[in-house]
């Protein structure tokens, strides 16, 4: 059963409070995304440490339920 766009949004904003998350569906199969994800806790971290952040929300959900989600993060400007 794939996740649905508010079920990842929540596990974010739970994970990373403040967070603004933007998400869109890449192929119409709700189980494609992106996610644009721009939260305070990310200033001052690597991209690859920003989307770390991201996985470790979604709590091993990626690869399983979640087939393939397209990050964008940064710190709010």
């Amino acid at each position: 059963m794939p996740m649905a766009a508010d079920e990842i949004e929540a596990m974010i904003k739970d994970a990373l409070p403040g967070a603004e998350v933007e998400m869109r569906d890449l192929a119409g199969d709700n189980d494609h995304w992106a996610a644009k994800v721009v939260a305070p806790q990310f200033a001052g971290k690597s991209r690859v440490q920003q989307h770390k952040m991201v996985y470790e929300a979604l709590d091993g959900k990626m690869g399983g339920v979640l087939h393939a989600l397209q990050l964008t993060t940064e710190p709010p400007k």
